[in-house]
């Protein structure tokens, strides 16, 4: 099924899109190890039961890492997503032209119908740079959601303990060929994750913003939006979340 194209709602404008087609045909090469049946496996297991035999929809659906495997298991998926790219890698896999994907903003968008099951995956709750944004990403998951559905956020808690006062760099990665520096704002939450890559001769930067946002501040806009804390584990395999935790698994359930 061809996404309907849209680009804006609610007369909000839509973010900018910083995974265009240079992006996306690099993009599951590029975190090949989240397509590793040991990151995918136990988060299609989590969200299969959490859809109960629902239907389930997936913003920023991406190129299907998530919601491909999770539709093979029988769930009616459906997506939404920002990237028309993007969309168009989902498209050239096995089942991919068969998920409807509507293009736009998850914080706007609106489509047919309600759901069991709502999720967003991958730090990507990030990617809207702006605490109305983000409030915004929640009121309409809970819009799209059936009494007793669940809205479930995969995200990282924010690594401001590796910064040393006074500092605003963090290095968290680096090889002989590649580098990855996130630069802080702590006064508005705001963070750049800086990407270099050696390509021969070349060395190549990307830049991507993001509003990192820690864990209580989340139930606070679930709240907003009528939902309230079901669970909030460490990670897929629902270890306990604790004060060393790195990211969290979160479900909120509508009232």
């Amino acid at each position: 099924m061809k996404p309907q194209k849209r680009r804006k709602s609610d007369n909000r404008l839509v973010p900018e899109d910083h995974f265009g087609a240079e992006v996306a045909r690099s993009y599951d090469e590029s975190v090949a190890e989240m397509f590793d049946a040991a990151a995918v496996e136990p988060a299609v297991e989590v969200l299969s039961e959490l859809a109960g035999g629902g239907r389930a929809l997936e913003l920023a659906i991406g190129t299907g890492r998530i919601a491909l495997p999770l539709a093979a298991r029988g769930v009616d998926v459906c997506g939404i997503e920002l990237s028309e790219a993007m969309v168009e890698e989902l498209g050239r896999k096995p089942g991919g032209p068969d998920l409807p994907v509507t293009l736009g903003d998850m914080a706007s968008v609106r489509i047919e119908g309600t759901f069991r099951l709502v999720y967003l995956v991958f730090n990507t709750i990030g990617n809207l740079t702006t605490q109305e944004e983000q409030v915004a990403c929640f009121s309409n998951a809970s819009i799209h959601l059936e009494r007793g559905g669940c809205f479930v956020v995969e995200v990282g808690v924010p690594d401001l303990r590796r910064l040393p006062p006074g500092e605003r760099h963090v290095v968290f990665h680096a090889d002989g060929s590649s580098w990855g520096i996130d630069e802080y704002d702590v006064a508005s939450q705001r963070l750049v994750s800086h990407h270099l890559r050696q390509d021969g001769n070349r060395l190549r930067h990307r830049a991507i913003p993001f509003r990192y946002v820690w864990p209580a501040e989340l139930d606070l806009m679930a709240r907003l939006a009528g939902m309230t804390l079901a669970s909030r584990w460490a990670d897929w395999h629902r270890r306990p979340f604790d004060h060393e935790s790195t990211s969290h698994v979160s479900v909120w359930r509508t009232n």
